[in-house]
């Protein structure tokens, strides 16, 4: 009788737990109905595509036409999934991806020699033969009115100043700069970015360098090249030199953003 008593107890005290949480979420229910016919809140979906199209409409001119009619396709998707599938979460965050770079947008150069010299002496000392080199490029660019396909390589020991030089050329050109490292890098994901089947799947180095500084014309330092590893996920020195070659890199292709992605003005 004892046993009887409690197990009755127990099932009564789950069943008005139950009821409880189910008229909890009933209540929450309608007072989301209620606010959103009232325009006072709306919901996930809506919101999130009023800040999509928000980021759409301040860049709408430059984002090229087949990224546009994507972004136009994945709106769609996202307004039919329900907020609670994996699904949903994949779309959002590969839209949040589309509309966040800065498709069209370049810093304005700057190819004064003479403001390059000065910008070089007041951050290192010494060092004229690769000053002199850096003063050329910059000219030769001055000449053509683009650095477009320009790639420097400074090698020497550590400590010597390549990441600083290369900070001081942005300075210098008037861009973004960007540092990142690819010693002992074996996985082409990295480079490439990852598909977007995978969980926790995100673009590669140069998209989120992109994203990062909200150019697409900065100055990218690729640093420990000599160290570049290869591993069982494909040959990373095959995607850096796709990824370095001004005739490929106009149309590179990322995995995760699958959308051709103009990379020529970085330098």
């Amino acid at each position: 009788m004892e046993i009887s008593r409690i197990q009755e107890s127990i099932a009564k005290a789950i069943e008005e737990k139950i009821s409880g949480e189910q008229r909890r979420y009933l209540l929450n229910e309608q007072l989301k109905a209620i606010k959103k016919e009232l325009g006072v809140e709306t919901d996930d979906k809506t919101a999130l595509s009023a800040k999509f199209r928000e980021r759409i409409e301040s860049n709408k001119e430059k984002i090229p036409a087949h990224v546009m009619q994507v972004i136009e396709e994945e709106l769609t998707k996202l307004q039919l999934l329900e907020a609670s599938s994996s699904e949903f979460n994949v779309t959002r965050n590969y839209l949040d991806w589309l509309t966040a770079l800065p498709w069209g947008n370049y810093s304005d150069e700057n190819f004064d020699v003479l403001r390059a010299q000065t910008i070089l002496d007041e951050d290192h000392y010494g060092l004229s033969d690769v000053k002199e080199r850096i003063l050329e490029f910059i000219a030769v660019g001055k000449l053509r009115g683009t650095s477009q396909g320009k790639i420097i390589c400074l090698s020497g020991p550590p400590g010597v100043g390549k990441t600083s030089i290369g900070r001081s050329i942005a300075r210098a050109l008037n861009r973004k700069f960007f540092r990142f490292s690819v010693g002992g890098l074996a996985d082409v994901a990295e480079i490439k970015g990852h598909r977007r089947t995978y969980i926790g799947a995100m673009p590669g180095k140069m998209v989120q360098c992109l994203k990062n500084v909200g150019t697409a014309n900065p100055l990218v330092l690729i640093d420990e090249i000599d160290k570049l590893g290869r591993g069982h996920a494909g040959d990373p020195a095959s995607a850096l030199l796709e990824l370095l070659d001004p005739e490929q890199n106009a149309n590179f292709l990322d995995h995760y953003l699958d959308v051709p992605i103009d990379l020529s003005k970085v330098s």
